[in-house]
C-alpha cells in the first residue's frame, strides 16, 4: 500500500518512528504551523502545532501537474460564470426555491444587479480540490471535488509544511524522497492578489478588510498573507459582521466605510455558512459590503458560482462551451477533471438520479450548497435522505457526484494529544488561483501554491478545521 512512498520497513521501525515523531512536532512548532487551541480559541497565550502527517504522501507528478497547469483556466471560467447573471439565474432557479441559504446571497446578487455594479474590479481567491480516483483497471485519474470560491483556507500553513517533511526525511536518512518535495508559498500568491485589486482600487489611505469569524482558531493561517500585505505598506483590519454592522457606513459615493476607515478591499474569510449570519443584521452587512465600491473577495456573484448546482451545471454538454467558446483543448481539459455529476431537480432527468442514488448508494455522495467541510451525505444515509424528499422539491437543494475511489497509503496522523497510531489515509489535493480583472482586462491570472489534506479512511467528509484532515505535502512519484 506504501510502496509508493515511504517504505513500509521505515513506517513500522517503532524506534524510528518515536524519534520522528518528536522532532517533528518540534519542527512544527518553529516552522509556525499552529492552531490556537479549543479551549482559548482567541487566545494565543496556548498554542498547538496545527495536525499534521508525519510523512509527506505520494502523488504521481503527472496528475499533480495537470492540476496545476488546469487552474488559470478553472480562474477564468468561474470569472465568466460571475459576469452571467442569465446562467447563474438559470443554473439556481430550482435551488433557490428551497435552500433558504442560497437564496438569500441570491436576493443580495439581484439587488446589487438591479443597481448596477459599483465596482468594476474583481478579485479571485479560489481553490480547486481534486481526489485522485482509481479506475477498475488500475489506471489513476485527477477528480475535481468541488472549487471553493469563498474563504479558501490553509494557503498560510501550508506555505510552511515543506520545511519541516524536509527536515524529517533528512533525520530519517530519505535524501531522495527529500528531493521529492516542492517549495511551496499560496501564502505570497493569495497577498499579492489582494495587493493588486488594493492597488487598483487607487487610494493609499484605504485598508483590506479581513472579514473574519468570531472564533479564531485559524488565525496563524490568516496572518501569513496578512502579514505578506503589511510588508507592502498595505494596511490590513479584522473586522466581523457586528463590526460592520455597528459603524459601517456608505458614502454618496458608495465608498464604504467601517469605523471611520475606508476600505479597499473586503477579503471573507467569514459568511460561507448559514450559522454565519446570526441575525438580519448581518445580512444587512453582508448587501452594504456588496452595494460598496471595495472590491470584494469574492463578490456575491463569484460566491455563487462556487455553488455545487453551478458546479453540477457545467458538467452538461455544451455549458463549457458556453463559456469559452472556440477553446476546444481548454475545454478538454477543465472536463477531463470532473467526475460524474448528477441533478436532482424535479423531473425526469431527476427521477432517474434519485433511482440511480437508491439503487447503488455506496457509488455516489449528496453534496448540499454548503462549505466547511463535513456535510456530505454517504451510503445508506443517502437512502434515508432521499428517500424522504423523493416526491418533494426540496431534493433540488442536493447534487448527485460519483463517489471517487482514491488509492490509500500508510501514514501517523499528528495531533495534539492524539494517540500514536500507524494508519489507513486518504489524500485530498487543493490547488490555489488567484485573478484579478479591472473591467474587461484580466490583469492577473495564477496559479499561487497547494495544498494537500490527509486524513485516515475510517472518516468519509470533514477537513482540517473540522478536526477530521491533517496538513500534508506531495511526495511526487
Amino acid at each position: 500500500m506504501a510502496s509508493t512512498g515511504i517504505p513500509e520497513d521505515v513506517l513500522r521501525n517503532e524506534k524510528l518512528i518515536k524519534k520522528l515523531v518528536e522532532i517533528a512536532k518540534d519542527a512544527a512548532l518553529m516552522n509556525g504551523i499552529l492552531m490556537r487551541t479549543k479551549e482559548t480559541p482567541n487566545d494565543s497565550e496556548v498554542v498547538g502545532f496545527a495536525p499534521f502527517a508525519l510523512f509527506p504522501s505520494p502523488v504521481p507528478r503527472a496528475l499533480f501537474q495537470q492540476a496545476l497547469a488546469v487552474q488559470v483556466h478553472f480562474n477564468l471560467l468561474v470569472d465568466k460564470i460571475s459576469q452571467s447573471p442569465d446562467f447563474l439565474e438559470e443554473a439556481l432557479a430550482s435551488t433557490i426555491k428551497v435552500d433558504e441559504f442560497t437564496a438569500k446571497l441570491f436576493s443580495i446578487h439581484r439587488q446589487v444587479l438591479q443597481e448596477g455594479c459599483a465596482q468594476s474590479i474583481t478579485l479571485g481567491l479560489n481553490r480547486s480540490d481534486y481526489m485522485l480516483d482509481q479506475a477498475e483497471d488500475g489506471g489513476t485519474s485527477l477528480k475535481q471535488i468541488e472549487i471553493n470560491t469563498i474563504a479558501a483556507s490553509f494557503g498560510g500553513l501550508s506555505s510552511r509544511t515543506p520545511d519541516v517533511h524536509r527536515h524529517i526525511l533528512q533525520v530519517a536518512e530519505r535524501i531522495e524522497e527529500q528531493k521529492k518535495l516542492l517549495d511551496n508559498n499560496p501564502a505570497a500568491g493569495l497577498a499579492r492578489g489582494i495587493a493588486k485589486a488594493w492597488e487598483l482600487y487607487g487610494s493609499e489611505k484605504a485598508v483590506v478588510m479581513f472579514l473574519v469569524e468570531d472564533t479564531q482558531r485559524n488565525i496563524f493561517d490568516h496572518r501569513y498573507v496578512e502579514n505578506e500585505l503589511w510588508k507592502r505598506n498595505i494596511t490590513v483590519i479584522r473586522r466581523q459582521f457586528e463590526d460592520v454592522c455597528q459603524t459601517g457606513s456608505l458614502a454618496e459615493n458608495k465608498r464604504l466605510f467601517v469605523n471611520g476607515q475606508e476600505v479597499a478591499v473586503v477579503y471573507f474569510r467569514n459568511g460561507y455558512m448559514p450559522q454565519n449570519y446570526s441575525n438580519e443584521q448581518c445580512w444587512d452587512a453582508r448587501l452594504m459590503m456588496e452595494r460598496s465600491l471595495a472590491v470584494k473577495c469574492p463578490d456575491i456573484r463569484t460566491h455563487l458560482a462556487g455553488t455545487k448546482k453551478v458546479q453540477q451545471e457545467l458538467a452538461r454538454p455544451g455549458v463549457l462551451e458556453r463559456f469559452l467558446p472556440n477553446q476546444p483543448d481548454v475545454v478538454a481539459e477543465i472536463r477531463a477533471t470532473f467526475a460524474g455529476l448528477y441533478t436532482l431537480d424535479m423531473g425526469v432527468e431527476g427521477d432517474k438520479t434519485v433511482d440511480m442514488a437508491l439503487a447503488k448508494p455506496d457509488l455516489y455522495v449528496l453534496k448540499p450548497q454548503r462549505e466547511g467541510g463535513g456535510n456530505n451525505i454517504y451510503g445508506q444515509e443517502i437512502c434515508q435522505v432521499l428517500q424522504g424528499m423523493t416526491d418533494s422539491s426540496e431534493r433540488s437543494a442536493y447534487i448527485l457526484m460519483d463517489k471517487i475511489r482514491p488509492c490509500p497509503v500508510l501514514n501517523y496522523l499528528l495531533r495534539p494529544g492524539g494517540a500514536l497510531r500507524l494508519t489507513t489515509c486518504l489524500s485530498e489535493l487543493g490547488v490555489f488561483g488567484a485573478y484579478v480583472r479591472r473591467g474587461k482586462e484580466m490583469v492577473m491570472n495564477e496559479c499561487v501554491g497547494h495544498l494537500l489534506r490527509t486524513k485516515s479512511s475510517e472518516h468519509a467528509d470533514g477537513g482540517v478545521a473540522a478536526g477530521v484532515a491533517v496538513l500534508d505535502n506531495p511526495l511526487l512519484i
